[in-house]
């Protein structure tokens, strides 16, 4: 701990944070969750559980006059058999909204996955310090954004001077659902995930429910995003069903009703987007699963290919292709009768001319140029003008 200031110690509690549905107390601290606890309680998969305790979008919010700050925090990092070891997770700064620095702590757990053998094995570590200081004098509003891919456990923060809860800003809030892209796979750093930099342009609050791997129609992410307060939604639905091979066209469609039915009972007219996938050519017109290939671990590249067989689409197997005809078809269907549900091709997002451009670096997730033309993109096609996310008479500002 830096002793050249005169901390004041603050407890983190749940009016400190943005972004998170729960807080769950531990011994240490507090552990920002992104699903509330009933849906946890219903969950049995261990990548939902990693992936909704990764706080992707979660940022601590306070006024203060304090030109340094200090947070301790316990992190589980997760590391991959084969694969090249993952950067650290970034805290990302910012003041009165504008960047002021980044950070990492050390230390940490660390879970080793096994992908060819499904297993998982932890190695205890201690806590960290992440520190921030120059901050400039005179009251003002500040952010720390959690790491997207570590589960973060908060412990202490520091300050010194004293601190209070950010004030309301007033704007709406959007909250998202979507897969491991969403969730910010192979982004820079938590703020420019493409959701956080979608909200940014648009002038929203965030609440991303991204959850690697896991965007899989559960009925209690349904309930989760029906009882969460929100002005604006969307569903980001499809790469995660074929990589796991879930389910055939038949129950497909009636999943996407019953998900976007409950929605609508928490949310009967908020504006609801419904997202079908950017551009993937490994599953555009090939069932999953998907898998990792090691083959190019040599040369320190993991990539994925799809595991399934064109021939099977005629036996009810998803692909990407199929996945957005259906969502196409139910939206329309649904939008005669609400009219404020609207649709949106993932590959305007992301398409031919930009996968030629900026391949996906594993054949499945983008990089983190790519997260940022995401995140303008659905800026300008969802917030701005005649976007179904535009506020009337104050359009999102649009991109430059």
């Amino acid at each position: 701990m830096d002793t050249e200031h005169e901390w004041i110690t603050t407890p983190v509690t749940a009016d400190l944070l943005r972004g998170a549905l729960d807080v769950e107390h531990t011994e240490r601290g507090v552990l920002p969750h992104r699903l509330p606890a009933r849906a946890r309680a219903q969950n049995t998969d261990g990548q939902l559980a990693m992936a909704e305790s990764q706080p992707s979008g979660v940022r601590l919010a306070f006024r203060t006059r304090a030109t340094a700050v200090e947070l301790d925090a316990l992190r589980t990092k997760r590391a991959y058999v084969g694969a090249p070891p993952r950067p650290d997770g970034l805290y990302d700064l910012t003041v009165d909204g504008r960047p002021a620095g980044q950070g990492s702590v050390s230390g940490g757990n660390v879970v080793t996955v096994d992908m060819t053998a499904g297993t998982a094995e932890q190695q205890p570590g201690p806590a960290g310090t992440v520190r921030f200081t120059g901050l400039p004098d005179g009251d003002k509003d500040v952010e720390i954004w959690l790491p997207h891919n570590e589960t973060t456990e908060l412990i202490a923060l520091r300050t010194d001077a004293p601190v209070e809860p950010a004030r309301d800003p007033g704007r709406r809030v959007w909250l998202h659902h979507g897969s491991s892209i969403s969730h910010g796979s192979d982004a820079a750093s938590p703020s420019s995930i493409w959701p956080a930099v979608a909200a940014s342009l648009g002038g929203v609050e965030l609440i991303n429910l991204g959850l690697a791997g896991s965007a899989l129609l559960d009925p209690f992410t349904a309930r989760a995003l029906r009882d969460t307060p929100a002005d604006l939604v969307s569903v980001k639905i499809g790469i995660n069903l074929v990589n796991l091979d879930l389910m055939r066209l038949r129950a497909f469609g009636p999943a996407v009703h019953g998900f976007l039915d409950t929605i609508r009972d928490g949310h009967p007219t908020t504006p609801l987007l419904v997202v079908s996938p950017i551009l993937c050519p490994i599953h555009e017109d090939t069932p999953g699963p998907c898998a990792p290939d090691f083959s190019g671990m040599s040369a320190g590249r993991l990539r994925f290919v799809a595991m399934g067989d064109t021939a099977e689409r005629a036996s009810g197997k998803l692909t990407l292709g199929v996945i957005r005809d259906e969502l196409s078809r139910i939206v329309k269907q649904r939008a005669a009768d609400d009219p404020n549900l609207h649709y949106l091709d993932g590959r305007e997002l992301y398409g031919e001319k930009d996968s030629a451009e900026l391949p996906l670096p594993d054949d499945l997730h983008p990089d983190a140029a790519t997260h940022r033309r995401l995140g303008e993109r659905f800026a300008r096609l969802a917030f701005t003008a005649e976007g179904p996310f535009a506020a009337p008479g104050r359009p999102g500002r649009a991109p430059r």
